[in-house]
């Protein structure tokens, strides 16, 4: 015998993606007003379709979905089979000539459509509850910005920071949050406690609240300012990992478009932290971050310099075994660039491990690596032929370049192959080529 359960078992089966429409009408999920919803300014009819399209990434039952089109039914009609289809999906099914049921694919005996006004209420009222549950919770958000913004307003010292902590919170985890702060002055408020006197405690939570916007022309020269620029370099050399991951995104977002930010932001402390987050190898993320600033950083020729000089080469050179393809692109692009400068190649030169490390990564990863392999090695050979040019072909480099010449690679980067085969050959004669190559007179 049904017993009638509780709405909120009822809510509870609905959410568990186990439903009965019988059960459903029962219960009174749907109830006899489906179609109008209490909204709080009195009766108001809700779209169906706006629903579906803001509640897109929500986890939904799967009687809800259209076996053809795999989306959430508006207008759902069954076959004679008893398969529930979207009307406008079924009849263009039909338009097609076909006249069975696309899921069992039985030949139909009545080719009528029957409205499933069950199920069409039972979606609709979930996705009202959904909805609604969504804009009360918007609105909670919104209430609890304003009063954590206002509230930073009057605290100081430590009820500060932890002002800071739950407004960081609110809006890493609601996206709502950063529209109400931007509408509210929150981000110039926030960017204002920025400052040559904000200990760190502070400075780490503004910057952890700062990196989550799209910053405007504004926003962004006001934390160009040199006080600004250096209190978050000094956070990226002493806080925790993520709040040096932070650093370099909130750094990388500043000097974004902006082709004078390098040399305002490039100070020998930023470098230093940014080869010291690169370097830790157990937090990939801190890696991937410090390497992506570094490549920004280096893009402004008159930066390469003092990144030689910080001894950055030989650091990045014995960073690359081990590094995931992403990560070692970004290490050959930015040694590619600072071997466009004669200090960068004389260091190149100097290192012992960039000929072998540089030579294994030919056809390894990918084409682009190899690219930027090939640009680097050209440049340091051509540099000082005699002594690199051997190393190279001791490495084995003459084989890895025939390979790249018979391989389905660009074929600017086959030339260049050749064009540095032929300049480590300057140096040998034929068979002693061959012999260091360890090739035949077949390969030659």
């Amino acid at each position: 015998m049904y017993q009638p359960s509780s709405r909120k078992e009822a809510d509870m089966r609905l959410d568990s993606q186990v439903l009965d429409l019988e059960t459903a009408v029962k219960d009174g999920i749907l109830g006899g007003n489906c179609g109008v919803i209490s909204t709080g300014f009195g009766l108001k009819k809700l779209d169906l379709k706006l629903m579906v399209e803001e509640l897109e990434s929500i986890d939904m039952p799967t009687v809800f979905i259209c076996p053809i089109s795999l989306e959430p039914m508006r207008d759902p009609v069954t076959l004679c089979t008893g398969q529930t289809y979207e009307r406008s999906n079924i009849v263009k099914w039909f338009s097609l000539g076909h006249y069975t049921c696309p899921t069992t694919m039985q030949e139909l005996w009545d080719d009528s459509v029957t409205p499933n006004k069950t199920l069409q209420q039972l979606i609709y009222s979930w996705f009202s509850r959904k909805y609604l549950a969504m804009k009360k919770r918007s609105e909670d958000v919104q209430g609890r910005v304003k009063e954590v913004l206002e509230n930073l307003k009057k605290v100081k010292g430590q009820a500060r920071v932890q002002a800071l902590k739950q407004l960081r919170q609110v809006v890493q985890a609601h996206g709502t949050a950063l529209k109400t702060v931007a509408e509210n002055g929150g981000i110039a408020f926030i960017s204002s406690l920025l400052g040559p006197f904000t200990t760190h405690a502070v400075g780490s939570e503004v910057i952890g609240i700062l990196v989550n916007f799209n910053l405007d022309l504004d926003s962004k020269s006001d934390l160009l300012q040199p006080a600004k620029i250096s209190l978050i370099v000094d956070i990226l050399n002493e806080g925790s990992i993520e709040t040096k991951i932070n650093c370099t995104r909130l750094i990388g977002m500043l000097m974004e478009g902006n082709d004078f930010a390098s040399q305002n932001v490039a100070s020998l402390s930023l470098l230093v932290g940014l080869l010291r987050l690169v370097k830790d190898k157990k937090h990939q993320s801190g890696v991937l971050s410090g390497l992506i600033l570094l490549k920004t950083v280096c893009s402004n020729e008159s930066v390469r310099n003092s990144f030689v000089n910080v001894g950055a080469v030989p650091q990045l050179v014995e960073l690359m075994p081990g590094l995931n393809n992403e990560c070692l692109e970004l290490v050959l692009c930015i040694l590619e660039l600072l071997s466009s400068i004669t200090e960068g190649r004389l260091a190149l030169k100097d290192c012992p491990n960039t000929i072998p490390n540089v030579v294994k990564l030919l056809m390894k990863a990918s084409e682009n690596c190899t690219q930027l392999a090939l640009s680097i090695l050209w440049s340091i050979c051509k540099f000082a032929p005699e002594e690199c040019a051997s190393l190279a072909v001791d490495a084995g480099l003459a084989a890895k370049l025939l390979l790249v010449i018979q391989s389905g690679y660009d074929p600017v980067l086959k030339q260049r192959s050749a064009e540095l085969l032929k300049l480590c050959s300057l140096n040998f004669t034929d068979n002693i080529f061959i012999s260091k190559c360890k090739l035949t007179r077949t390969i030659e």
